[in-house]
């Protein structure tokens, strides 16, 4: 364990001692609850192979942690027990040590006299602004073991949501690693063999023959040239989306494509609804809470159809007129957030158009998995196929030349 050297005031001046805790936020709770305020303090110099930190292979905090942390909480805090005490007890508790450390930070910034929302804000690695703007209108209105149910709520079902489309996508994708490394060793392995074979032939090979033969001999001369390619495409693809223009562009095209736009379509919708009709119900105000909304759509042509109905709202005018302008949301959502808005009840209305979008998109993606099943199959069988015919086609042709 870490060793923390700190000053303090002692009788004959200032002292100087050590303590030894996990981190600097532990040792300081451990001194205040000795009744030492420490001068200064700091982590003593020295190697320890505990503390190496690989950026990417540090410990993190999934969603899954978080939810059970809200619920949790929300019990305890219904029980009447008080805010520090139960960060405190949670903290302890936490097996993942990331997360153990950021709650213990966050029980120590309460006890020093900050809300929970703004102690909460300094980790925004592990608690977004829709999970620290909720609390914070926890906070305000009295009602945070309310906020913290509704959360777990939420983000239980925005995981759900994830995992049905990242399943969907789990089958297209191990079947063209597959064929993929199928092929490779095909051209790789077999193909060379045959090739030694058809020499012996003294004939000229058929077309699909000589491609294949040819393409193998490409493969082992510049494999390396094949990898660096692929890198290369990938790494253009990644830098062209992190600019505005090429987001937006690529963004535009992924909700053109044929049952994947329709999908993506669909999930942003839910995510949508879901998450302002949660913000809205849990007093956040509209305006801030599209703001956020804006910023977790996902799609920048989405984020835009949000960002000009938060303008609209901003200057006087209804929410559904720009949303209804920008033709990204379907008629029927349009329509239902302009009742919600006539009749007061516009976070039930959303809430409505979340859970019939939710099945939607269960839907929509047995509709992409039963259409790509097939596909892929069709694929991997032209493909295989392809270049087991062309590697027996002179075989075939020199069989019909001898029974002839």
């Amino acid at each position: 364990m870490p060793i923390f050297a700190y000053s303090m005031k002692g009788p004959g001046g200032d002292e100087k001692r050590e303590i030894e805790a996990a981190n600097i936020a532990q040792a300081t709770a451990t001194l205040r609850r000795q009744g030492i305020v420490p001068i200064s303090i700091g982590q003593k110099s020295g190697f320890d192979i505990n503390n190496i930190q690989i950026p990417g292979f540090g410990p993190s905090v999934k969603i899954k942690e978080i939810v059970v942390f809200s619920r949790q909480f929300a019990t305890m805090i219904d029980a009447g027990l008080p805010l520090v005490q139960c960060l405190d007890i949670l903290g302890s508790q936490q097996d993942n040590p990331e997360f153990k450390r950021v709650l213990l930070n966050v029980k120590n910034s309460v006890e020093g006299g900050s809300t929970f929302a703004d102690a909460l804000r300094k980790h925004p690695k592990v608690f977004d602004n829709l999970y620290v703007n909720l609390i914070a209108a926890g906070e305000v209105g009295g009602i945070l073991d309310t906020i913290l149910n509704r959360l777990s709520q939420f983000m239980e079902k925005s995981e759900k949501l994830k995992g049905k489309i990242k399943s969907a996508m789990t089958y297209p994708t191990a079947v063209i690693c597959i064929s993929f490394v199928i092929v490779t060793g095909l051209l790789l392995f077999v193909v060379p063999i045959f090739q030694g074979m058809f020499e012996s032939f003294g004939k000229a090979l058929p077309a699909p023959t000589q491609l294949v033969v040819n393409l193998s001999n490409f493969m082992k001369k510049a494999w390396w040239a094949i990898i660096l390619g692929i890198g290369a495409a990938i790494f253009a693809l990644k830098k062209i989306y992190t600019t505005k223009k090429g987001r937006y562009v690529m963004d535009k095209i992924f909700l053109k494509v044929p049952v994947m736009g329709d999908l993506i379509r669909k999930t942003a919708v839910a995510r949508f609804t879901r998450t302002l009709g949660t913000m809205i119900s849990s007093g956040v105000p509209i305006l801030e809470g599209l703001d956020i909304v804006s910023k977790t759509s996902g799609n920048v042509i989405i984020e835009e159809a949000i960002v000009k109905a938060r303008k609209s709202l901003s200057e006087g005018k209804t929410l559904a007129e720009p949303l209804i302008e920008t033709r990204v949301f379907p008629g029927m959502v349009t329509q239902m957030i302009a009742v919600g808005e006539s009749t007061g009840a516009l976070d039930t209305m959303l809430t409505k158009i979340a859970d019939f979008y939710e099945e939607e998109v269960d839907t929509a993606v047995d509709s992409l998995t039963a259409l790509i099943e097939p596909m892929l199959m069709a694929f991997l069988g032209v493909v295989v196929g392809g270049l087991v015919i062309a590697l027996y086609l002179p075989i075939f042709a020199l069989a019909g030349a001898a029974g002839g």
